[in-house]
């Protein structure tokens, strides 16, 4: 019985690494030593690529001019291209009504199905013309509401690195990859992604990510491991609401902690 359930949990345990903000512009520096690091542990990560980047902040940082060249190349490696928005540049507000109630702005939760249509449709018009395929998306700042979802479907994208939960699910006839922390962090069950910018890190940041690599990287796994453990059977769905009703609370809690 006790073998079971540690078989169980060892075969429904692991951590995606996600990284955002993937641009033309974006720290090089760090991004080369991360994969480095990726290559020494046979890691292949999702890179959250922003198809038209028009964020003011990126444009701060170093530009590659190969860097779609160097896109190809990490798909050849097996590492996952998800598009992560199309410009990064938020225009709407969301008053925490978007679907997670992440709260802040937004690229896409507020607009019109058909303006997100064309955005996530030229989306993936820059990455078919720069030879990339792409199957998984994520909205900037996790900010979606049903207009986005109806879209994504309509362009044949299926995955969301999104949401809550401890175990992939479906939902919306789209299927989600949960990210539940801003930090990197093992569970002792279930499957999740990360949140990294590398573009606010300093070299301290880095080497505590090459320690917990070096430390977890028997738990790492790829997109495909992911989404092979999409599950909606009744278990996962209980799962799934209690832990997105304790982080929920949790996040509302701190929120009013910190206004005090």
């Amino acid at each position: 019985m006790i073998n079971s359930i540690k078989n169980f949990l060892n075969q429904n345990t692991g951590l995606l690494i996600r990284i955002d903000d993937v641009a033309e512009n974006m720290n090089w520096s760090l991004m080369s030593k991360c994969e480095n690091l990726f290559d020494q542990f046979n890691i292949k990560p999702l890179l959250g690529v922003i198809p038209k980047n028009q964020d003011e902040e990126l444009y701060t940082y170093e530009k590659k001019e190969d860097f779609w060249s160097r896109v190809r190349d990490w798909q050849k490696k097996g590492w996952e291209i998800s598009m992560h928005g199309f410009s990064h540049v938020y225009d709407q507000e969301t008053n925490k009504k978007d679907y997670f109630s992440y709260g802040g702005r937004s690229e896409f939760f507020g607009h019109d199905y058909e303006t997100q249509a064309l955005r996530i449709e030229n989306g993936l018009k820059k990455f078919k013309l720069e030879k990339i395929n792409i199957r998984s998306f994520f909205a900037p700042n996790h900010t979606y509401d049903k207009n986005t979802f109806a879209a994504l479907r309509k362009s044949g994208i299926r995955y969301i690195v999104d949401g809550y939960g401890l175990i992939p699910y479906t939902e919306n006839n789209l299927n989600f990859i949960p990210q539940l922390f801003y930090k990197e962090i093992i569970l002792p069950f279930g499957i999740q992604s990360t949140q990294i910018h590398l573009n606010y890190w300093d070299e301290s940041d880095f080497n505590n990510f090459k320690n917990f690599i070096s430390k977890n990287s028997n738990k790492i796994i790829n997109f495909d491991q992911c989404i092979e453990k999409i599950n909606n059977n009744y278990f996962s769905k209980l799962i799934n609401f209690s832990t997105k009703t304790a982080l929920k609370s949790v996040r509302l809690l701190n929120k009013n902690l910190a206004t005090k």
